[in-house]
């Protein structure tokens, strides 16, 4: 049950483009799928349950299907694989696999430092599309930024969540062998090399008040 607000866009993203580094298909995706989250449930920020995924067809575009498969193996398992395969609409038999989701729950710390878990705490994707493997990591929570979603700081959540982020973005950026873009800003954050941007502080000490944005 989830206990966070959540952002409707992200407080900020990463996006590691792996053309150079790894080949494109669905193995090479699934594979690099199961190094990252294994990074991030070393530090308790992803516990993966299930896949959701899209389909496209070749020089036709999206087919507006969507796919979910629960998993409870590593993700780069030669049954995975079959499952995934074999999941294609019979609508379309050319559909090829667009990005997958790889969804599941994740471990943040209150501001007392009681662990708590909160689905969907991190967003990862892959995308296995022949023009070239990608990555994408999002979160979309105000437990790695400064302020809260209402402005007020909150150092005691900052402090014990943003270095946990910072950590499993400098361990993805060595097993990916690549440095990460950083995704567009939107209302809830600004996402630098490490973590969410802090911006300048009110006269008050506060800083922006998004509420009515969520």
């Amino acid at each position: 049950m989830s206990t966070l607000m959540r952002a409707p866009k992200e407080c900020g993203s990463w996006f590691w483009d792996l053309d150079e580094t790894a080949p494109p298909g669905l193995e090479s995706a699934m594979e690099t799928a199961e190094k990252l989250a294994g990074v991030l449930k070393k530090q308790g920020l992803l516990f993966p349950y299930e896949l959701e995924y899209g389909w496209y067809v070749l020089d036709s575009g999206y087919t507006g299907m969507r796919s979910t498969l629960s998993v409870s193996a590593p993700l780069n398992t030669p049954n995975i694989l079959a499952r995934l395969r074999g999941s294609r609409p019979t609508a379309f038999p050319d559909a090829q696999i667009d990005d997958v989701y790889v969804v599941g729950s994740g471990t943040w710390i209150d501001a007392t430092g009681n662990s708590r878990r909160e689905p969907r705490l991190i967003e990862l994707s892959v995308c296995s599309q022949p023009i070239g493997l990608s990555a994408t990591l999002a979160v979309h929570h105000d437990i790695w930024k400064w302020y809260d979603f209402s402005g007020r700081p909150h150092p005691e959540v900052y402090n014990r969540n943003a270095p946990r982020l910072a950590e499993a973005l400098r361990e993805l950026n060595s097993v990916l062998g690549v440095y990460p873009e950083t995704g567009e800003p939107t209302i809830f954050g600004v996402a630098m090399e490490l973590g969410i941007d802090t911006p300048a502080p009110y006269d008050d000490g506060s800083g922006p008040d998004v509420m009515d944005s969520l």
